[in-house]
This record gives C-alpha cells, sequence and structure tokens, in this order.
C-alpha cells in the first residue's frame, strides 16, 4: 500500500509551510502537486532529506495506525 504525504504530515512535523516548500522546490517536487495531492512517502524518503524522512516517518506512523 502506498502511503501518500501530506501538508498535514509536514504541519504534524512542527514545520512551516513556507519551509517545505522550499525543500519540495529544492528536491524538484512540484508544490501544487504535494498541495492537491500529496506524493508517496518513498518519494520523499527517496531524498534521504531528513526534514522528508520525518514527515514520511509520521505518514507512515498514521497510515499504520
Amino acid at each position: 500500500m502506498t502511503v501518500i504525504v501530506t501538508m498535514t504530515h509536514v504541519r504534524a512535523a512542527r514545520l512551516c509551510s513556507a519551509g517545505a516548500k522550499v525543500w519540495l522546490k529544492h528536491h524538484g517536487i512540484d508544490v501544487m502537486e504535494f498541495i492537491r495531492d500529496g506524493v508517496p512517502a518513498e518519494r520523499l524518503e527517496a531524498t534521504g532529506d531528513l526534514y522528508a524522512l520525518a514527515v514520511a516517518a509520521i505518514a507512515r506512523k498514521e497510515n499504520a495506525a
């Protein structure tokens, strides 16, 4: 099952949306796509970025509950 990461997970990680937009762009992820549809956790995890890993972990934990 694909876990989708959304802006809700970014907020749960206590990251600001402005900062999230910067790191999404930095990793080549379309900001509007992310806001509209979310992205698979694997896509964020593949970046190796600590913020992305933290947000993906929150989404995975939520999905497992």
